[in-house]
């Protein structure tokens, strides 16, 4: 990161990008809550959160 100058990265940041892409493929949220590892439904939806483009797209 220091090469590259990147700041202010954390493990956390590339685990919430990570569900972000994930939730694109696994829709169901069970399914990506056992992919990720997350214990609970309440601890995924700290990591992954859906923009309105993306769950218009899923309701069509």
């Amino acid at each position: 990161m220091d090469r590259l100058g990147i700041e202010d990265l954390t493990f956390h940041d590339l685990r919430h990008e990570a569900t972000s892409r994930l939730a694109k493929i696994y829709t169901n949220p069970l399914e990506l809550m056992r992919i990720t590892g997350h214990k609970s439904l309440a601890t995924l939806a700290r990591y992954y959160h859906a923009d309105a483009e993306e769950l218009a797209r899923r309701l069509a």
